[in-house]
């Protein structure tokens, strides 16, 4: 009997996969470093005004995002007809790839990378052209350069770099946009943008401003605390900002997800300062790991990088101490990524990675 089948490609299409969640274990509090969340509550203002805005939960939310669109063109100065919201910065990529590519076109981005980038290429029946990163975990954007063909149609740049935390320099950047087709759409994903404090930091809003190809993507999941209620942007020329308006599902971004970001929005100075408390941590997380012996790249997210590659005994036990601690981290096949989370749970990190030196 025959029944519906899917696209080619699409049975194959691996799921993503989100980060587990700890066991709660008697007389010891357990903490998730699995999903790169804010360990912070949430600012001051942002519940009354989600629990306001819940009162009017039997409407549609505007779907026109007005409040929230006009909160970002003043924060950061750019016309509202080029921003674009999502349900996340994860479906303004698969909406992106979907819009631009499709059979017979190649979508580049570097590997290891952020895991949706494969999904969604699949998802649009495009074809993945993977560049593996460099030995200390960055994008090799000579390679990647080299890589684009006639079919390309996008690109995924990554910075900082999910998982393995490496960020790009606003050199860097100019040099690759300076070597990528005009028609070839550039994706600078910048969800972690808040945490980096390298020198030469890439400024997206005056790339995107420099070039008609670029698209930002932002979030409010990570730096903001809201990965609850799922709301990123992107800022791209208004031509690819409508047709990520177009393509996008109508009424995504819910009406207390729209209050939550405004009023998180308002309380911007407050954010940026948890935020450097956890860059704080992060670099104390990784002068630690680094002490006890372990090479970890570059850290300019909210994470560290364990590299395992060719070791999956090492990282089986590694994962099993951290467990054993009252942590869950995550395991991407070739390594191990840490959030940075609560004191607590950074400081038992360290001590999972002193107890485990590193041979590499």
């Amino acid at each position: 009997m025959s029944e519906p089948t899917p696209r080619p490609g699409i049975s194959a299409m691996p799921a993503y996969v989100a980060g587990k969640a700890p066991v709660a274990r008697p007389g010891l509090t357990t903490y998730k470093l699995s999903s790169n969340e804010n360990p912070y509550p949430p600012l001051p203002g942002v519940i009354e005004a989600a629990v306001a805005a819940a009162a009017e939960m039997n409407r549609y939310p505007d779907a026109g995002n007005t409040d929230l669109y006009a909160a970002l063109a003043a924060t950061l100065d750019v016309p509202v007809a080029d921003l674009a919201l999502g349900t996340g910065a994860v479906a303004l990529i698969y909406q992106l790839v979907a819009a631009y590519a499709g059979p017979g076109d190649e979508v580049l981005y570097a590997w290891r990378s952020f895991e949706a980038y494969p999904i969604a290429t699949l998802a649009a029946g495009a074809t993945s052209v993977q560049v593996p990163l460099t030995a200390d975990a960055r994008h090799d954007l000579a390679s990647m350069a080299a890589a684009v063909t006639a079919r390309t149609r996008v690109v995924l740049v990554c910075t900082p770099n999910n998982p393995t935390g490496p960020a790009l320099t606003q050199a860097e950047l100019d040099d690759f946009l300076a070597r990528i087709p005009a028609d070839v759409v550039v994706v600078v994903d910048e969800a972690y943008q808040e945490f980096v404090r390298g020198a030469d930091p890439v400024d997206g809003i005056a790339t995107y401003r420099r070039h008609r190809n670029v698209v930002l993507l932002r979030t409010f999941s990570k730096a903001y605390g809201l990965a609850g209620f799922r709301v990123g942007y992107a800022v791209a020329p208004a031509p690819i900002a409508a047709t990520l308006r177009a393509v996008g599902l109508p009424f995504g971004v819910s009406v207390v997800a729209q209050a939550a970001a405004v009023a998180s929005l308002r309380r911007r100075d407050e954010l940026l300062a948890r935020v450097e408390r956890l860059v704080t941590e992060r670099d104390r997380v990784l002068a630690g790991c680094r002490a006890a012996g372990w090479r970890l790249p570059e850290a300019q997210g909210n994470f560290v990088w364990f590299d395992f590659a060719g070791a999956p005994d090492a990282m089986a036990r590694f994962v099993a101490a951290a467990e054993e601690a009252g942590i869950v981290v995550r395991a991407l096949g070739d390594g191990v990524r840490a959030s940075i989370g609560e004191v607590e749970a950074n400081s038992r990190l360290i001590e999972v990675a002193r107890r485990l030196p590193s041979s590499r």
